[in-house]
C-alpha cells in the first residue's frame, strides 16, 4: 500500500529539526506501528488457534489475515462504527424512557 502525507511548510520545517529525512522518519513511524500491531495480532492468533485446535498459520501475514477473517481482530474503523451504533442505540433508548 502507498499512502500520501501532506505537511505544511511549518510542519515540514519542524520535522526537519528532529529527522535527517522527513520521508524516512514518516515511513519508519508507520512501519514500526504496523510491526507492533502485527506482533499483538500474532500473539492473539497463536492463543486462539491453540484454544480452538486450529493449525497455526506459517507466516505472520497469514496470521493477520486469519485474525481478521475469524473476527478476532477488527479495524479501528469497524470498532468506531460499532461504538457509534451502540451510543446511538443508548440515546434512542434513553429518549424513549
Amino acid at each position: 500500500m502507498e499512502y500520501k502525507v501532506t505537511l505544511t511548510a511549518a510542519e515540514d520545517a519542524a520535522l526537519s529539526a528532529v529527522a535527517l529525512s522527513q520521508q524516512d522518519w514518516i515511513e519508519h513511524a508507520a512501519k514500526e506501528r504496523a510491526r507492533l500491531a502485527t506482533e499483538e495480532i500474532v500473539g492473539l492468533v497463536v492463543q486462539k488457534c491453540l484454544e480452538s485446535n486450529i493449525a497455526i498459520p506459517g507466516s505472520k501475514d497469514e496470521m493477520v489475515t486469519l485474525a481478521f477473517e475469524q473476527g478476532w481482530v477488527k479495524s479501528a474503523a469497524q470498532r468506531q462504527a460499532e461504538f457509534e451504533a451502540g451510543m446511538a442505540a443508548r440515546r434512542e433508548a434513553a429518549a424513549q424512557q
